[in-house]
């Protein structure tokens, strides 16, 4: 096992200190404990439409995110190999897509999804390929019949549901037995509180999400890191393989 790569079972899980989650809870939004779930959205489609949206292929590879993603699919941690319907949700400028497009069967169907059609647009422009099909949809209310996609690839989308229960349990109904997914999330970190103000998402807390994977039939596989100082530095939210029970 590489070293960028650790086993979920048993969970080896690091809280921070009371301390700093206080602070962590200062910074984090609340906005989605304020408004209604349907103005909350619309809070987060124009959040996606305006400049942070715009800047978000930019800022994947600045931050490293796009290219360190990349290596993650070409090394195999996550194996796309064998996969023949592929769902991306959350797919935004196309970062995880154009990975796909790399890294997937050249006869694997992929579906992108979002619930902007304007970060859809972004992703259409820059990756310029006929192969994705792209959708826009709610992540709580997926269009597809249950067992659609034997793979599935979510990242730092979840956050932007104010509880992850539904979220995780509409991906584990499309999601075949046996199929894996790719779960990337804004963890309740100090990092992750400044994103979580910065993209108006929420964080979630390792154990209690593990907890709801695990409640709609997710079962964990391996947690996987960006690098292996993402790993030192418990940095880069959380990144799962998931597989469906």
């Amino acid at each position: 096992m590489s070293q960028s790569t650790t086993s979920l079972t048993p969970p080896e899980f690091r809280s921070p200190r009371r301390r700093r989650k206080a602070f962590n809870r200062l910074v984090e939004t609340k906005v989605w404990e304020r408004v209604s779930y349907p103005e909350y959205r619309e809070h987060v489609r124009r959040v996606y439409a305006g400049p942070k949206g715009a800047l978000l292929w930019a800022c994947s590879l600045l931050s490293l995110h796009a290219p360190l993603g990349d290596r993650m699919f070409r090394q195999r941690r996550f194996d796309l190999r064998g996969r023949k319907s592929i769902l991306d949700v959350g797919s935004g400028a196309g970062q995880i897509v154009q990975h796909l497009l790399k890294y997937a069967d050249g006869d694997a169907a992929i579906v992108g999804l979002d619930i902007s059609s304007e970060m859809l647009r972004r992703a259409r422009g820059r990756i310029k390929s006929d192969r994705p099909q792209f959708l826009s949809a709610d992540l709580s209310r997926l269009p597809f019949a249950d067992c659609a996609f034997d793979c599935i690839t979510c990242g730092y989308v979840l956050e932007h549901l104010p509880e992850a229960g539904p979220g995780l349990s509409e991906m584990a109904r499309v999601l075949a037995p046996g199929g894996r997914m790719l779960l990337l999330t804004t963890e309740d970190s100090f990092g992750g509180a400044w994103t979580s103000r910065l993209f108006l998402c929420r964080t979630y807390n390792r154990q209690e999400l593990l907890h709801i994977c695990r409640e709609v039939g997710l079962e964990p596989v391996q947690e996987l890191w960006l690098s292996d100082i993402h790993k030192a530095l418990r940095a880069g939210g959380i990144c799962w393989e998931l597989r469906r029970v």
